[in-house]
């Protein structure tokens, strides 16, 4: 994994030095940094991550790229739903909270329209997992 933390360290920084925009193969994408604590360390991360604005909240995704497991993020907003997020320079408390059914059905589709890779990850996971979307509203 110290590959992916390189990866990210780099697209955080990019983040932090360009109020929330960043290039390369995330270029015109919309992210945001997700501030989360360890499931079981409680030690604090910060995770890049897709987003899709529904309402006043910030729909994320558990896709780790298709694949079979899901991302750590995940779990740790699972035990620990408070967290806070950056949003260009904005930084926002949020709570966390997943979303099934209709609610899920209708967020995944808009995402999966908007970043067509997201029916990939879809297709790499299918009958293994459903991939989790998370709901984080302002608090």
């Amino acid at each position: 994994m110290p590959e992916m933390d390189d990866f990210n360290t780099q697209i955080i920084k990019e983040f932090r030095a360009n109020a929330g925009k960043v290039g390369g193969g995330f270029d015109g994408a919309t992210l945001l940094l997700l501030h989360h604590h360890g499931a079981k360390t409680g030690k604090e991360r910060v995770s890049p991550l897709a987003y899709l604005p529904v309402g006043d909240g910030y729909a994320i995704f558990a896709s780790k790229a298709g694949a079979p497991s899901h991302p750590h993020w995940y779990l740790n907003l699972k035990a620990h739903p408070d967290a806070e997020i950056e949003v260009g320079a904005d930084t926002v408390k949020v709570a966390a909270r997943e979303v099934k059914g209709k609610e899920r059905t209708e967020i995944w589709e808009r995402q999966k329209a908007q970043m067509p890779g997201f029916a990939d990850y879809e297709e790499k996971t299918k009958g293994i997992r459903e991939i989790p979307v998370i709901l984080l509203e302002p608090r």
